[in-house]
């Protein structure tokens, strides 16, 4: 449960065009879809992803990084991950079991002749949508264990494009048709909650201290 009376409290100490900010964005954000990044190199890659998913309105990002580490750069990110859920694991077998047993389809991204055309695919539920490495792309463990998979369709000479690319405009595409769609999409008022009470905590300088007088009258 939301300790409603603690951000009460809080929100005395931000400005109201700061409170009035936050439900706006809200209003707009989607544990419907989420995202898994594996095993990226390239940690600017990564911080784009991330900005990425907070421009389109994606709350949570599922980091592998059990290859090289991690993998986010807070410049590059330039504060994304402050208002992102980022949660880090070490192998995708683990990502993919927990995000199916939330009820989520896992979604390959991949240029294989297979994959359906991003403009063709249908939402029919709950999806994880996965993108791999920079050169070799999605590991055999996930192409293997996916649900679908999806390409941007491309008719150049190039085969595939930057990952960063790829994730802002398979997320746009993506949260506009889920917008126009039937599905229940945004966030439970539980998590709005939640996610009030956590940047409210983040756009105050002084919150431990203020944290500790407010559990000490209470």
């Amino acid at each position: 449960m939301i300790d409603e009376k603690l951000l009460g409290y809080l929100e005395e100490f931000i400005s109201e065009k700061r409170m009035k900010r936050f439900t706006d964005i809200l209003n707009h954000r989607t544990n419907f879809i989420t995202v898994a990044i594996e095993d990226v190199f390239q940690m600017h890659n990564t911080s784009a992803v991330i900005r990425s998913c907070e421009s389109f309105g994606i709350q949570q990002a599922h980091l592998i990084e059990g290859k090289y580490g991690q993998r986010l750069d807070e410049e590059i990110a330039m504060g994304a991950q402050k208002w992102v859920d980022v949660k880090r694991y070490k192998s995708s077998k683990e990502v993919v079991n927990i995000l199916r047993n939330k009820g989520y389809k896992i979604v390959a991204t991949s240029p294989h002749a297979d994959s359906s055309l991003l403009q063709d695919y249908e939402l029919d539920g709950k999806m994880a949508l996965f993108f791999g490495t920079e050169n070799k792309g999605l590991s055999d463990y996930v192409l293997k264990n996916s649900d679908a998979s999806l390409k941007i369709p491309m008719v150049g000479f190039t085969e595939s494009l930057n990952i960063s690319v790829s994730a802002a405009i398979i997320l746009q595409q993506l949260t506009t048709k889920l917008k126009a769609s039937g599905f229940d999409w945004r966030l439970t008022p539980e998590e709005m909650l939640e996610k009030r009470l956590d940047w409210t905590k983040k756009s105050i300088k002084s919150i431990d201290d203020i944290l500790e007088r407010y559990h000490s009258n209470n």
